[in-house]
């Protein structure tokens, strides 16, 4: 029997490089091997201010993209997380088993709120427990997910041992899954800071849709250091994201990189590392143009996820209402 996976990515903002190398490529290596869903986690991007409208779009040119990537529907489920409402009744109920100091502890909202936390939204307060939710409805075995994400992974296995203490073996407890090689991608104009769908600037980041000259010269200007050496060493961020990228692009080991750009310098570097880069997302952009003529078929295949998927979430939600006294 395959293990099952769970994954999702909000649709905040426009995907890069970092979320395929980190993400979206890992996912499709692993198709054969696990039995895969995969979601748009539009609820979550509603915790801080949004343009609905925005949002909209972005939940269709992520799913656009999931699929141009290689997330083929006959070996996934892909879906949107509000076309199934049990995530949120799940979230509720969860919410009802946590307490408070778990979520107190975690460093993302203390990130985001910053000096403004008693203005900020109950929801990006308790959005641990709906993530939670999303990885405990699937009765999911393994959430591949960056180191940033590790904490809410482990928060979800602390709600379900938890839960299943307080109403009886109702959950599997998960387990977080981070890539080797290319989980986590810096920016290209401050390396020190992780690449982002929200950062500004317009050499920060990769867009998988980005123009493939943009993406040329974003990777011409990254920022790199006054040495002359090029190995893999992570105190000099800016040569190091640029070599990570190289090698999560090429499958090459640390050692057979160094030795081909030995006595080489950083235009080299940089050339090399954008035909590299363009290699792989231009057939991806050309997936995409081809998959979004048709809006209908975006529509089919998400309707179909929801209609695989509903037996699962029944199953789920019968047997939490009546361990919690609903049914």
């Amino acid at each position: 029997m395959k293990k099952r996976v769970f994954s999702g990515i909000q649709p905040s903002g426009h995907l890069h490089l970092g979320n395929y190398l980190g993400s979206i490529r890992n996912w499709v290596r692993d198709l054969d091997s696990h039995d895969n869903i995969f979601c748009v986690v539009d609820q979550h991007a509603i915790t801080v201010d949004y343009d609905p409208a925005v949002l909209r779009s972005n939940v269709r040119e992520l799913v656009g993209l999931y699929l141009a990537c290689g997330l083929e529907p006959d070996k996934c489920c892909l879906f949107v997380q509000s076309h199934i409402p049990e995530h949120t009744e799940l979230a509720w109920l969860l919410t009802c088993v946590t307490p408070m100091g778990w979520l107190e502890r975690m460093t993302q909202f203390k990130d985001k709120v910053g000096a403004k936390r008693e203005r900020a939204g109950t929801g990006l307060f308790t959005y641990p427990t709906l993530m939670a939710a999303d990885i405990l409805l699937y009765r999911t075995h393994e959430v591949p997910v960056g180191n940033d994400q590790k904490q809410h992974v482990e928060l979800t296995r602390d709600i379900a041992e938890r839960f299943n203490r307080k109403f009886g073996e109702v959950f599997i407890v998960p387990e977080p899954v981070i890539a080797a090689v290319g989980a986590r991608i810096m920016g290209l104009d401050d390396p020190t800071a992780k690449m982002s769908k929200s950062a500004p600037g317009d050499h920060h980041s990769i867009g998988l849709l980005d123009d493939l000259k943009k993406i040329r010269k974003t990777i011409m200007r990254a920022v790199t250091d006054s040495e002359q050496s090029i190995v893999f060493d992570p105190a000099r961020a800016g040569l190091f994201n640029l070599l990570s990228i190289y090698q999560a692009l090429t499958g090459q080991e640390q050692a057979e990189i160094e030795t081909h750009f030995a006595g080489k310098g950083y235009g080299d570097l940089k050339k090399q590392v954008a035909e590299v880069v363009i290699a792989e997302i231009e057939p991806i952009q050309a997936r995409y143009r081809e998959l979004t003529a048709d809006p209908t078929y975006i529509d089919g295949v998400l309707a179909d996820s929801v209609d695989q998927l509903r037996p699962i979430v029944d199953a789920t939600m019968d047997e939490v209402r009546r361990a919690m006294g609903h049914r």
